[in-house]
């Protein structure tokens, strides 16, 4: 139970300066994609954008300020992984891993600062599967959608690997 209470404030603390989160009746849901199963937490009072008819992900805006937006997508693009030639890596597993999220899946998280709008995105892939999220605002309130921003990342979730 403690536990539990450390880690409400901890999560309190962290989103305290984040715009998108300062309502005191703020709450969460969690988006589940039913084609490829991954999954990410968003505001309950953010607004959803329209499911897309392949159902490969969704996105999510505040609705104080609609150019902020969340996106989670998922797609089966990869191509068989052929063997690369000696001494080099493949570049789908060569990709640079700088973030590993709560379920412990290690990904490439960038941050691209525009002049008009700024994202951050994380990319996992598993088997053939290139899992997508990403934040986005504009450049001018990027700094205080960043922790927000971080911290869904962080929850991302894809499907576990079964052996």
């Amino acid at each position: 139970m403690r536990a539990i209470a450390v880690y409400a404030i901890a999560l309190m603390m962290m989103l305290w300066g984040c715009r998108a989160t300062n309502n005191q009746s703020a709450t969460w849901k969690i988006y589940n994609n039913p084609r490829y199963d991954f999954e990410f937490p968003y505001p309950s009072n953010w607004i959803a954008a329209p499911m897309p008819d392949n159902r490969d992900g969704r996105a999510f805006r505040d609705p104080q300020n609609p150019e902020v937006e969340i996106l989670g997508v998922a797609g089966a693009s990869l191509p068989e992984i052929e063997l690369a030639p000696p001494g080099q890596k493949h570049p789908h597993t060569s990709m640079q891993q700088n973030f590993t999220t709560q379920q412990g899946i290690s990904g490439k998280l960038q941050v691209e600062l525009r002049s008009d709008i700024s994202l951050m995105r994380l990319t996992l892939i598993q088997g053939r599967i290139r899992y997508y999220w990403q934040g986005r605002s504009p450049s001018g309130q990027f700094d205080d959608y960043y922790r927000f921003f971080y911290y869904v990342a962080g929850q991302y979730r894809i499907p576990e690997i079964k052996n």
